[in-house]
């Protein structure tokens, strides 16, 4: 009978084994030139990733405002969530890179100075290193996008700047940016634009809000990039969103658009990251 015992352990293990554990790195990190000091990062790697060959598919995924690099593991379960999706059939085996912006006033974006050029460390230096570092497949089809509230934005905008990186994008409750350019003042100066001229506050407002780069996509670029935005109810940032969804139908960019119940909070993120994880799935497919 202990015989049967110790071999029905042993069977049970065997999936286990098989199947191995996925893995987070909260406290990896990046020398960067550009920015002249190293960056963090957290990443996240499949559960058959030590004991296969394959290259994977990535999504860099990023952190709100207040928050770092270790956010969407601590506060958003990303370990567990895509552990679930992958096992679910949901999604794909894939890579998640979660980097850190808070350093920088201008957070995931260029300062308008230069003096914070973080924009241009994502694509020149950070997302190399990535490719260098870790087995992911380096063709846009198999690279995606997203973030919650700011790094929505910034994931939104990013995508917008640098269509012929990735291959979907997924903002959750994104701000838009300023909405009307006589208010870009008001939203920007807190960012560090205290000093700035207003040409120059136009000028970035113009390129760094979401619906003024909508208004300005080149018709061979509508299908660049497959859209899926999401945003609560309840949330302050509803309307913006709202808004940002009327102007790509206004000019004909194709993309998915939730309003599902919820507020600007980690019960709403952690929701809709489920969905997030199964489009981008679908678009690496494609």
């Amino acid at each position: 009978m202990r015989s049967v015992t110790i071999l029905l352990i042993i069977l049970r293990g065997i999936p286990l084994l098989m199947n191995g554990q996925s893995l987070v790195l909260e406290q990896e990190t990046v020398e960067s030139n550009i920015l002249k000091r190293k960056i963090s990062y957290s990443v996240y790697l499949p559960s058959d990733y030590e004991t296969s060959k394959r290259s994977y598919p990535v999504l860099y995924l990023l952190h709100g405002g207040g928050d770092d690099h270790t956010a969407w593991v601590q506060s958003g379960e990303v370990q567990f969530i895509a552990d679930k999706c992958i096992n679910q059939g949901v999604a794909t085996p894939m890579i998640i890179v979660m980097p850190d912006s808070k350093p920088g006033k201008s957070r995931y974006f260029n300062g308008y100075k230069g003096e914070w050029l973080y924009e241009d460390f994502i694509f020149q230096e950070f997302i190399p290193h990535i490719e260098k570092t870790y087995r992911v497949k380096s063709d846009k089809r198999y690279r995606a996008v997203s973030g919650l509230s700011m790094g929505g934005r910034s994931a939104f905008t990013y995508a917008l700047h640098h269509p012929e990186t990735f291959v979907a994008c997924c903002p959750l409750s994104p701000g838009a940016g300023a909405l009307e350019p006589e208010k870009a003042r008001e939203f920007y100066s807190p960012r560090g634009f205290e000093k700035a001229s207003d040409s120059e506050i136009l000028s970035y407002h113009n390129n760094h809000s979401i619906i003024p780069l909508i208004e300005k996509i080149s018709e061979n670029q509508k299908n660049a990039v497959r859209f899926y935005l999401d945003c609560g109810d309840d949330d302050g940032l509803s309307v913006e969103n709202a808004l940002v969804h009327v102007a790509m139908k206004r000019h004909n960019i194709p993309h998915e658009f939730r309003i599902r119940n919820g507020n600007h909070n980690w019960t709403y993120w952690r929701e809709g990251l489920e969905s997030v994880l199964a489009f981008i799935t679908e678009s690496f497919h494609k």
